[in-house]
C-alpha cells in the first residue's frame, strides 16, 4: 500500500481544501493518506513552523493563501525541498476572472488568458500526474520528455515542474531486478533523459524518506554498496542508449528542469535542421 503525507494549508478554516483533498484521494486505491491540517495560516512565523513539519514529513502540499507574500514564501520553500504543491482553486478563479473581465480581489495581476498555451499546460499537468513512477508506459510516445533514474533522483518533482512549464513528462524508476518495459528503448518522439546522483547523497535522502514513513532505516534500500551498484547499472544503461544524463546531486529542481528544457529546445532545433539522427534520444 502506498503512503501519502498530504499537507493542507489555508488562511481560513480550510474546509474547502479538505473537501478537495478527499475528492482527489478517492480516485486512488490502496493509498494510506496522512492528512496534516494547517488552518488560519496568516503569518510568516506560522508558515515557517509549518514548512519545518512539511520537511520532516514530505509528501504533497495543497494550499489556499490570499496573501501574496506568504504564497511566494510557501512556493519557494516547497521548490527548495523538492515537494510538489498545488493551489487547487487557481484554475477556477482564473477562468472566472477571464469570463467576468475582472481581477480577483485577493490575487492581483494573476489573471491568465485562456489561450492554447494555457490549456496545453493543463493537459501537460494531467498527463504527467497520470504517468508518474512508470505508470502508463503504453502511451509514453505521447510524452515530450521521459525521465529515467534510480529511486530518489527527484524524478517526480522535476516532472511536475516541467509539466507546469507545459511539457508532458513521464518518469520511471530504474531497478536492476525489474527491467523497464521494452518500449522505453523504442521511443521516437519523446526525449529520454537519465537522472543520476552520488550514492552517498542518495543514501541520505532515502534514509530520510524511510524515517518519514516510520520504516526501519536499516534495509538494502540504503546499503551503500547496493546503491552504488544501482547507480552504475543506470549509468551503463544511459551510455548504451546514448541518452543525455544530468547529475542532480547539487542541483535544485529548477536547475535540473532548466537543463532538461535546454536539451529539449536544442533537440527541436536539430530536428528542424534535419539532424535528428544524431540526437541522443
Amino acid at each position: 500500500m502506498d503512503r501519502l503525507n498530504l499537507h493542507l494549508l489555508s488562511d481560513s478554516t480550510g474546509e474547502t481544501l479538505e473537501h478537495i483533498g478527499k475528492a482527489a484521494i478517492a480516485q486512488f486505491e490502496n493509498v494510506e493518506t496522512i492528512r496534516h491540517f494547517w488552518p488560519m495560516v496568516r503569518s510568516e512565523q506560522h508558515l515557517e513552523r509549518i514548512m519545518e513539519e512539511v520537511g520532516r514529513n514530505p509528501g504533497m502540499v495543497l494550499f489556499t493563501l490570499a496573501n501574496q507574500s506568504l504564497r511566494r514564501k510557501l512556493e519557494s520553500s516547497c521548490r527548495a525541498m523538492g515537494i510538489p504543491f498545488v493551489a487547487p482553486l487557481d484554475p477556477v478563479t482564473d477562468a472566472m476572472s477571464n469570463l467576468l473581465g475582472q481581477e480577483t480581489r485577493n490575487r492581483p495581476g494573476r489573471k491568465h488568458v485562456l489561450d492554447e498555451a494555457y490549456f496545453a499546460r493543463i493537459d501537460a499537468i494531467q498527463f504527467t500526474i497520470a504517468h508518474d513512477d512508470g505508470v502508463g508506459w503504453e502511451n509514453w510516445e505521447e510524452a515530450d520528455i521521459v525521465l529515467a533514474g534510480v529511486s530518489r533522483t527527484s524524478k517526480t518533482p522535476t516532472s511536475i515542474y516541467l509539466a507546469n512549464r507545459g511539457y508532458k513528462t513521464a518518469n520511471i524508476p530504474l531497478v536492476p531486478e525489474s527491467p523497464p518495459p521494452p518500449s522505453l528503448f523504442k521511443l521516437r518522439h519523446p526525449m529520454v533523459v537519465g537522472l543520476t546522483a552520488g550514492a552517498e547523497r542518495l543514501v541520505q535522502v532515502r534514509r530520510n524518506r524511510l524515517l518519514s514513513l516510520n520504516q526501519a532505516p536499516a534495509t538494502p534500500y540504503v546499503d551503500i554498496e547496493r546503491v552504488n551498484s544501482e547507480v552504475a547499472h543506470a549509468r551503463r544503461m544511459f551510455a548504451d542508449q546514448g541518452w543525455p544524463v544530468i547529475d542532480v546531486t547539487r542541483r535544485s529542481i529548477e536547475e535540473t528542469a532548466a537543463a532538461i528544457v535546454n536539451l529539449y529546445q536544442e533537440r527541436l532545433k536539430n530536428l528542424a535542421a534535419g539532424l535528428g539522427s544524431s540526437l541522443p534520444v
